[in-house]
């Protein structure tokens, strides 16, 4: 249980049951619960009000409520507290309403045990508290990437958006960025202004795996044209397939259009460059400055004519006036331009990080370069974005790298787990020989198909004696190593039961206390539902004893009839391993030559078509009673294709068994 107290309300109308659930929690191991008891929801209301609860269990049927109805009405008053719902059915159908209402648990009320209700508060808890700090964490992660100035995105290799942030669906004239990726579903053709353009990209991006400042006219929703710069490289796999580019956009239009009116006019070009939000400025071949528009001047906080005639040493550290310098002397030498990033500072001021673009001025006819002009903008904070995405890119590779690793360990572990437990599955059938005959008085067939790596459900088939069978037949709730650890207790069990195998209850009965006791000291009980019989071929004579499992069938062939083996004392006992003084009583039912038993788990009546409904006991009887002159084996076929036809098609949600015997008999 977490730290500190944990206030749980309980709403539940009938005294007795509330006085024991009192007991039953100030008994926990967790010393921090205090238990307020409500007799009826509109109580439980009034609780809710006035102070502030941890948990709630909820009596599905307090008489002033609306049964699952009520979960709403709690959620409308204390919509952040869990509600556990106690009901009295054991229904799974009813569970799943509840869990889809809202609710964090649905517990049976007669199966409610200390440990167990106090692990479901505390799972309950702890969820819950889970999940809100997983919504918090999503909402900073959403303010942050959603309120950068640049453009962000992801996109595939055939030209789709997969992702992008709020900041480049402004760019582009979106409203959102989900309305973004539904829009540009083909890059190449919708946004690309200039004709292969997407295909240019590519080609770079194959050869270099990384671009910056990949220029680009693109259309935005609107229809209008601005210009973009993309600094883009490819994200691949362990293996190196490409999986996505992704990177970064900036709205270069504005610097695009000035550049384009510079060339046309000198006069135009020192108008436009004093309103430019970019530094300009030129120099002439001794690296002099020759003119700077204001925002340089206000960059370094000199006039003009502060700055004429002085070079970067006189406004910059010596290595960065010396690496500027070089740069200048790249393009005269050359006569080409020159792109880059930058450290600038100014003495006496902060380094920041500036996109650089120099040209050389050329003399009139064009053939000297007489110096250089140069333009640039602060681009510190798409830097430091771009460093810390680098490095949460970095780690979020390594981290990848770590859980592949260990789900590839996980993952033989579970193969190894399930070949070990399927050899725990009978390998053979055993044989009943009939005196003077070639043939069995029994015959066996099963299915396994568990969802999971390994399952919960078991069964073993043995020969009693030379006209005795016993088939022993379980389900451990869930499909996973937990359950699939429990099975293998059980069957370890087994084996120290042999001198009761005969008597079904006293089997049930020892087989419950010892895995009560193992179950409780490890402090964490699993249901557990188990099936066993004893079928005598000489006098037809089937004994048996249920421990909370659905009813097998008595598969009565000559009459056409398909029979529930129920309890013949008339009421259903607890599945194994929740209450260490049960005692199992054993019920018979005669057997005819040509009947047989049918057991199954409940992953066969889990199924759920598209329409919500599920496939019940009672449709599992009439596809068996319309099946019933096929061989077992081609029965349990039929059975698995309906459930699935049913269910559209779709896998199992829980591990699935079925296990026949047929009684042929030996008279003569």
């Amino acid at each position: 249980m977490a730290e500190g107290t944990n206030r749980v309300l309980l709403i539940e109308h009938e005294a007795g049951y509330a006085h024991y659930l009192g007991e039953v929690l100030s008994q926990a191991r967790d010393p921090g619960l205090e238990v307020v008891t409500a007799s009826s929801l509109r109580a439980g209301l009034g609780f809710l009000k006035e102070s502030a609860f941890d948990v709630i269990l909820l009596e599905l049927a307090v008489p002033d409520g609306a049964g699952l109805g009520n979960l709403a009405v709690l959620r409308a008053v204390a919509p952040r507290t869990p509600v556990i719902v106690l009901g009295s059915s054991e229904d799974e159908t009813i569970a799943l309403e509840a869990l889809s209402s809202g609710a964090r648990d649905y517990v049976v009320k007669h199966q409610i045990t200390g440990p167990w209700l106090e692990r479901s508060i505390r799972y309950a808890v702890e969820r819950h508290r889970m999940d809100q700090a997983l919504l918090e964490a999503e909402e900073r992660y959403h303010s942050i990437f959603d309120h950068l100035v640049e453009g962000i995105f992801q996109t595939t290799p055939e030209g789709r958006y997969l992702m992008a942030n709020a900041a480049l669906a402004r760019i582009y004239g979106y409203a959102s960025p989900e309305e973004l990726v539904a829009s540009l579903t083909d890059i190449r053709s919708k946004l690309y202004v200039e004709p292969g353009r997407r295909d240019e990209f590519v080609r770079l991006m194959q050869e270099q795996e990384a671009l910056t400042g990949f220029e680009s006219q693109v259309y935005r929703k609107d229809g209008s044209i601005i210009w973009i710069s993309e600094n883009c490289r490819a994200i691949r796999d362990e293996t190196g397939r490409l999986l996505y580019y992704e990177g970064t956009v900036e709205d270069i239009t504005q610097r695009r259009e000035a550049e384009e009116r510079l060339r046309e006019s000198e006069v135009l070009y020192h108008s436009l460059v004093e309103n430019l939000p970019q530094n300009i400025f030129r120099k002439d071949l001794a690296g002099r400055f020759t003119f700077a528009n204001q925002q340089f001047c206000r960059m370094l906080g000199r006039p003009l004519e502060e700055i004429v005639g002085k070079t970067d040493y006189d406004f910059f550290p010596p290595e960065l006036a010396a690496k500027y310098q070089q740069d200048d002397r790249q393009v005269i030498a050359t006569g080409q331009p020159y792109e880059t990033v930058e450290e600038h500072q100014p003495l006496g001021r902060e380094k920041v990080y500036v996109q650089v673009v120099k040209t050389p001025l050329r003399s009139p006819d064009g053939k000297t370069v007489v110096g250089l002009q140069a333009i640039f903008w602060d681009i510190t904070r798409q830097r430091l974005a771009e460093e810390e995405l680098r490095r949460a890119n970095a780690e979020l590779a390594r981290s990848r790298q770590e859980l592949h690793a260990r789900n590839q360990r996980m993952e033989e572990d579970l193969h190894m787990a399930r070949e070990f437990q399927l050899k725990m599955l009978p390998q053979t059938y055993p044989v009943f020989p009939c005196p003077g005959s070639d043939g069995s008085a029994f015959s066996f067939t099963h299915r396994y198909l568990p969802t999971g790596s390994v399952g919960g459900d078991f069964f073993t088939l043995s020969a009693l004696s030379e006209t005795q069978a016993s088939v022993f037949f379980c389900d451990v709730a869930g499909h996973g190593v937990q359950a699939a650890l429990v099975t293998s207790m059980i069957r370890a069990l087994l084996e120290e039961l042999k001198s009761l195998a005969g008597q079904p209850g006293a089997f049930l009965t020892k087989l419950n206390s010892d895995l009560r006791a193992i179950l409780q000291h490890a402090g964490a009980p699993l249901l557990t539902t188990a099936f066993y019989f004893v079928a005598d071929w000489a006098t037809g004579v089937l004994q048996y004893a249920n421990a909370g499992h659905l009813r097998p069938f008595h598969l009565r062939r000559r009459a056409r009839q398909v029979v529930p083996l129920s309890n013949a004392f008339g009421y259903s006992q607890p599945p194994l391993g929740l209450l260490s003084d049960t005692v199992y009583l054993s019920s018979e039912a005669i057997l005819s030559p040509g009947d047989g038993v049918l057991l199954f788990t409940d992953g066969l009546v889990d199924v759920e078509n598209p329409q919500g409904q599920f496939f019940t006991e009672q449709m599992l009887a009439s596809a068996i009673e319309s099946a019933l002159s096929l061989h077992s084996s081609a029965l349990l076929d039929k059975l698995l294709e309906q459930t699935r036809l049913f269910g559209g098609d779709q896998p199992y949600q829980d591990d699935v068994c079925l296990v026949a015997m047929d009684y042929h008999g030996c008279g003569g």
